[in-house]
């Protein structure tokens, strides 16, 4: 099962973060974002934060179902290719 959040806006960002810090701990290595609807740049930092995470434990993160505005941020501050998976 793959960690799922609907939101990542900086009011609720460090949920969403701690979520998905807790699946990548149990070993989960892959995040659902097709459920997501609300976001802002906070997602951009959560998934930077999720893929560091990952890699830290020596295995790699696979991102499913961003959405399009996602990457649009992500293209805007220049971490796009950080963000594939």
């Amino acid at each position: 099962m793959s960690f799922a959040p609907t939101s990542i806006v900086m009011l609720d960002a460090s949920i969403a973060l701690a979520g998905g810090m807790q699946a990548i701990a149990r070993g989960e290595n892959e995040i659902d974002l097709s459920q997501l609807v609300s976001f802002d740049s906070s997602a951009v930092s959560a998934v930077l934060a999720w893929q560091r995470a990952a890699a830290g434990r020596g295995s790699s993160l696979s991102i499913h179902g961003m959405p399009a505005g996602l990457r649009s941020l992500a293209q805007l501050y220049g971490v796009d290719a950080l963000l594939a998976g």
